[in-house]
């Protein structure tokens, strides 16, 4: 039997259907440098189309007639090492994703490949001759104008764009009969930084001897061995700068043999401002007693979580900053996370004033060359604690301590992209792996989280007053249908407005909070009706005054807002409210007050120049979408106004009453952070809906239990998980029939399980997105291996049904859309 090394590797062409680790021979040329972790090119499928994959394993084995060679290197050294391999292997049975979307999800950016594809003529092969050929074969002379008009080759990019999608199989035909040939090469969306270094050839003393005869006559060379006898070592760039030499003078000083150059690494990181060291940490009795709990669970040297609940303005920050303290202490790392990119400045500068350059950022607003550079700082064990929002969650930090998820609950840490993984799995998967301990932080705990507390499953920390015994907001409800029966059309009500003009008397601030951005909510015809709808998804356009546009909120597409129903030709009127049209109305009631508005429009910059303005210019009044409602701390802001407290809680999602009730309470826990007494204005059509009455009383307790007892009725998590099936495609009836298929396959495989009930198929709550009809299937049962096997037979079983050919079917678990 003859042997051979083998590889197993993850293919990224390859689709769910057909997902699993391939066998590939190891040619000798690649010996060394073929193991674990290394992304490599392979030919994959019939045609040997070169694609993308990554080593997770070798062994020797024999070998096996058919096996194909790997191609070639994409990495010099392993990118993934044994546990990263471990995790995406874990994602792939997880969350119905294949391996390479999971390796792909783990590694930054930065480090991703693009495969390109040249094609060009064989070598040797004359114009006359190539056009001899071809001429048989259809469309292949405009491919071979192309080919000439570029001296011989071209990439497929270039061919599309020129001939058509349908270029490929001509390419095909013309390699076959042996007048092209095809090439494919890795490119890296980002290299790493170089920047060339400078170094004295000869000792010190002999540089300074041989030069200073020549002083007079070359200065310049005289400066450079002066300044590099001191420094020892400097970039070029910097030597030009303090010496006024030239880089023809450093070249010729190499050539004497005075100088010799070198390479080395620069990193690019984010800019930090100053930061002062912050003052040694005082915990009250409550913080004291909830750190001491958590700090003795780290001490077991088993993985534990723990539930560090506390509401708004209780000092959690103060608590994690001396549970990182501790756990650098003891020679481990930790990782922080935040649910939004708005906060992490505010809790960078935090923990800078602590941990100094012990501490990195890592979110999606970071350069792609600043993520990467930060990545290759925490691989080489250059840093400590990691600070950052979803997906920092895979920084690949050794000796993990702790990890803090703070606002837990919120629905940001669930990936909404294959592998649709939650972040508080992946931190619970690591903590079990490096027996850690998870921490998780909120004033409004999810209903799954407070319940996995009370059952025992997690332990559970309580800071029950704020830091400094500070009182929490007085809130007032105001009811909007007194409004309308008072003749106001507009969202600031006489509450609100008589609170803002106490604010302003005073020189507070006040934030505005309104979950909708836009002018207009939509367009209608007082005539016909009509309302102008995105033509690519099935909702209504929204209106937006700046620019005079309808936007659609979910692709993105634009039009020119008309003012004339084209249907009918009556006068269209704007409906509904967004912050737009509240920035105006609060414009024309205080017309000598600043306002600052932020939302995804006037944020697309970064959120930072708005908040710095907003704290260091004080100006009276921030009006924002949800980034206003969490985590933000200015001791000058009193008074907190709800413009719609119901717009998120009668919508189509068994989570709406949770969602509302923790965005009320985190943004009425914006108000009073300082020495000052807070106030909060809730406008509302339904004043006696008890979630926004739990709400305004900052009643978790109530809320919770509440809510349990309607989920226990329900089967909802966390008595039931919620399997969501969507079935979508170009065309809606397609569509349809393939999600009836799903059901009664659904219904087969579950037959013996009463307990699992299947549910649909429905339309989604946005039915067409971006041209995509989409249905859905609901499962109710449990999110065990033997469900995720059967789950995974089925998106199998559709992907290789023909009647379902141009549909696409994906399942989510529990899902927080």
């Amino acid at each position: 039997m003859e042997t051979a090394e083998i590889v197993k590797i993850a293919v990224s062409a390859a689709p769910y259907s057909i997902d699993k680790p391939y066998d590939y021979l190891v040619p000798p040329e690649l010996a060394e440098q073929a193991v674990p972790g290394v992304r490599v090119t392979v030919p994959f499928g019939r045609g040997n189309r070169v694609s993308e994959g990554i080593v997770l394993a070798r062994t020797r084995g024999e070998k096996l007639p058919g096996l194909k060679p790997l191609d070639s290197l994409l990495d010099s050294a392993p990118v993934l090492d044994e546990d990263g391999i471990a995790l995406a292997l874990w994602m792939r049975q997880r969350y119905f994703c294949t391996l390479y979307e999971a390796v792909k999800t783990i590694l930054p950016t930065g480090l991703w490949y693009r495969l390109l594809e040249t094609w060009r003529l064989v070598e040797g092969m004359d114009k006359e001759k190539a056009y001899q050929i071809a001429e048989k074969l259809k469309r292949a002379p405009a491919v071979l104008d192309v080919l000439f008009a570029h001296g011989g080759s071209a990439d497929l990019e270039t061919l599309k764009d020129a001939c058509g999608e349908e270029v490929g199989a001509t390419l095909k035909a013309l390699r076959k009969v042996g007048v092209v040939v095809c090439e494919t090469t890795g490119k890296r969306k980002i290299g790493d930084k170089k920047r060339r270094m400078a170094a004295l050839a000869v000792p010190p003393e002999d540089a300074l001897a041989l030069t200073e005869a020549r002083r007079r006559s070359s200065p310049a060379r005289y400066e450079v061995v002066r300044l590099l006898a001191a420094t020892g070592r400097a970039s070029t760039a910097d030597i030009c700068y303090f010496t006024g030499a030239s880089t023809r003078t450093l070249r010729a000083m190499e050539q004497a043999g005075l100088l010799v150059f070198s390479a080395e690494e620069e990193l690019r990181l984010p800019p930090l401002s100053d930061i002062e060291p912050g003052p040694p940490i005082v915990l009250s009795e409550e913080q004291q007693a909830a750190f001491d709990q958590i700090m003795a669970l780290t001490e077991t040297e088993k993985p534990e979580a723990v539930l560090l609940e506390g509401v708004t303005g209780s000092g959690k920050t103060q608590v994690y900053l001396r549970l990182v303290q501790e756990i650098l202490n003891r020679g481990k790392t930790a990782m922080v996370l935040v649910p939004e990119i708005i906060l992490t400045p505010q809790m960078m500068r935090k923990f800078s004033s602590y941990f100094g350059n012990d501490v990195v950022m890592l979110h999606s607003s970071l350069r792609m060359t600043e993520r990467y550079d930060q990545w290759k700082r925490i691989r080489r064990g250059e840093v400590r604690v990691v600070l950052g929002t979803r997906s920092a969650i895979f920084a690949p930090l050794k000796n993990l301590g702790l990890i803090i998820l703070d606002e837990e609950q919120e629905s940001s840490y669930q990936s909404e992209n294959p592998p649709r993984y939650h972040t508080r799995d992946i931190a619970k998967y690591l903590c079990g792996r490096e027996k850690a301990t998870l921490v998780l932080g909120s004033a409004t705990p999810s209903v799954e989280t407070a319940w996995a507390a009370e059952q025992g499953t997690y332990h559970h920390a309580l800071l029950r007053q704020r830091y400094n015994a500070h009182a929490l907001p007085r809130v007032v409800i105001a009811d909007l249908r007194q409004e309308i029966r008072a003749g106001n059309p507009g969202l600031i009500g006489e509450d609100l407005r008589r609170q803002l003009e106490l604010n302003l008397s005073r020189g507070e601030q006040s934030i505005l909070f309104l979950n909708r951005r836009g002018s207009s909510r939509m367009l209608l015809c007082g005539e016909c009706g009509h309302v102008p709808e995105c033509p690519r998804c099935s909702v209504a356009m929204t209106y937006h005054s700046a620019n005079g546009r309808l936007m659609c909120h979910y692709c993105g597409h634009s039009e020119r807002a008309i003012d004339d129903c084209p249907i009918c030709g009556g006068i269209m009127k704007h409906v509904g409210t967004g912050t737009q049209k509240v920035e105006e109305e609060l414009r024309q009631l205080f017309p000598e007050t600043g306002i600052l508005r932020m939302d995804a429009d006037t944020a697309a910059s970064g959120h930072e120049p708005i908040l710095r303005r907003f704290e260091q210019e004080r100006v009276p009044i921030l009006l924002g979408t949800q980034m206003v409602a969490k985590g933000l701390d200015f001791e000058n802001v009193t008074l907190v106004g709800v413009l719609a407290a119901d717009l998120s809680l009668y919508v189509d999602n068994y989570r709406a009453a949770e969602r509302t009730f923790s965005l009320l309470t985190q943004v009425v826990g914006r108000a009073g952070r300082g020495t000052k007494e807070g106030r909060a204005v809730i406008q509302t059509y339904t004043p006696e809906n008890d979630v926004i009455q739990c709400a305004a009383r900052q009643d978790y307790r109530g809320f919770y239990e509440g809510e349990i007892r309607m989920r226990r009725l329900r089967r909802y998590p966390p008595f039931a998980d919620l399997f969501t099936l969507t079935v979508s495609g170009l065309e809606e009836g397609d569509v349809l029939r393939s999600a009836a298929r799903v059901r009664e396959l659904l219904r087969q495989l579950f037959a013996d399980q009463p307990d699992t009930e299947v549910l649909g198929p429905a339309p989604a709550p946005v039915l067409k997105l971006n041209n995509r009809y989409r249905y859905r299937l609901t499962l109710v049962g449990k999110n065990d291996k033997t469900t995720r096997e059967k789950l995974s037979w089925l998106l199998k079983e559709f992907a290789n049904d023909r009647a379902n050919r141009g549909s696409n079917l994906f399942v989510d678990c529990n899902t927080m859309e």
